[in-house]
């Protein structure tokens, strides 16, 4: 009898889970299944997007500036609650964790980040950001996407994971190797009594047609992975503590990965609600908690595992927010906000200093920063990668690494 595509993805770990990469079926026909793999002691990236458009102005504070405190009347956060960062620039009074991480030397801030022309759509400066292209429809794959095909080989672990209940991002599409994309570590694990799934899929079958071939070696991968994931599990010893958020469990389940060498040099995961047109006050600092709270107990569960060094931590969100408040009592779209980047790695300070809100291009804080410099620094100084091959052109790097 034959074999369908249905039968295979039934008998693994879940059709989304096999099926998640942006990987070209030629391209992964040409290969056999990858062994498990990877090399310990290796830098690692690992990017949270703030979807939605995070309000910077009120992330990193400019409590000083009267036209801020002008244009907000209700939104403003004063010079009284503002965690103070230096003489013009505190963060938002949810942020405590990221404050510690700051004053103890592992948090860069890097202020008014953007490009030119910036776009107010959702969908459009997402891509942007994701393929680091100004005219994103050019692009075939996200920027990451293309650390992750010129990093792997057949041998490697997955280059990249992706943990969020949101689809692939664009960021982490590929042309060649496949990146798994899960909303819990809890979907790689095998169904009862699969003692030699992988053997029993990677049967040969000479009469299998080339698709069907395909979900084969998909499958056979899948098992592969599935099995470290569930060892990962396990065998896992951390009492770390962790906040109730979801952000900080899928956290955890990173740093878990990263303990137990999994062999990803990129982890993607992602918070969203930031899209903030109403009532702001009320959805944005509840925000900034879990993220602040979330990273604070991941940076100390890494240094608990003994491999803080071994990690760099990028946010990022699509755009900011306008500087008046609308009279929702909310902000809409904007253009340029802050970036941060945590680690035992990164120089701690505020590169960029204060948005100049005297200079607003139609009510937006002009960027001073190129995001792109943010990426190319991350990938010369901590992936040690060549950045003008992944992001196409030469971008000036920032002070943020202590070290090359």
């Amino acid at each position: 009898m034959k074999t369908s595509r249905r039968v295979f993805l039934k008998s693994s770990i879940g059709g989304a889970a096999l099926l998640a990469g942006g990987v070209s079926v030629p391209g992964f026909l040409a290969r056999t299944a990858r062994a498990a793999t990877c090399e310990t002691g290796q830098r690692i990236l690992v990017v949270v997007q703030l979807t939605g458009g995070n309000d910077g102005l009120n992330t990193v504070v400019p409590f000083r500036d009267d036209i801020y405190a002008r244009l907000r009347p209700t939104l403003r956060i004063s010079d009284a609650q503002a965690l103070r960062l230096t003489d013009d620039l505190g963060l938002h009074p949810e942020m405590r964790g990221l404050k510690k991480l700051f004053d103890h030397g592992q948090l860069s801030i890097i202020n008014n980040v953007g490009y030119p022309n910036p776009d107010r759509s959702h969908f459009r400066s997402m891509d942007i950001w994701h393929t680091a292209n100004l005219i994103p429809e050019d692009a075939r794959d996200g920027w990451l996407g293309r650390v992750v095909d010129s990093e792997s080989r057949e041998t490697d672990a997955p280059g990249a994971l992706h943990l969020a209940s949101a689809a692939l991002p664009l960021a982490l599409r590929t042309q060649r190797q496949p990146v798994p994309s899960v909303e819990s570590l809890e979907a790689f694990r095998l169904p009862d009594g699969a003692t030699d799934l992988a053997g029993l899929i990677a049967a040969p079958r000479p009469s299998a047609a080339d698709d069907l071939l395909y979900v084969q070696r998909v499958a056979v991968a899948s098992c592969t992975n599935a099995r470290r994931i569930e060892s990962v599990l396990r065998n896992d010893r951390s009492d770390s503590s962790y906040p109730d958020f979801g952000l900080a469990g899928r956290l955890r389940q990173i740093a878990q990965l990263i303990g137990a060498e999994f062999g990803a040099r990129v982890y993607y995961t992602s918070l969203d609600g930031f899209d903030t047109h109403a009532r702001q006050a009320l959805a944005h600092g509840p925000l900034l908690r879990e993220l602040s709270e979330s990273l604070a107990a991941f940076q100390a569960d890494l240094a608990a595992r003994g491999v803080a060094e071994q990690v760099l931590t990028m946010t990022f969100s699509e755009f900011g927010r306008r500087v008046a408040e609308n009279g929702s009592q909310g902000t809409d779209h904007g253009a340029a906000a802050p970036m941060m980047v945590m680690g035992a790695a990164c120089r701690a300070g505020v590169i960029g200093g204060p948005p100049k809100l005297d200079a607003l291009v139609d009510g937006d804080v002009a960027h001073q920063i190129d995001f792109r410099s943010v990426y190319a620094t991350v990938l010369d100084d901590w992936l040690q990668l060549k950045s003008t091959a992944i992001l196409g052109k030469y971008h000036e790097r920032l002070a943020i690494c202590k070290r090359a």
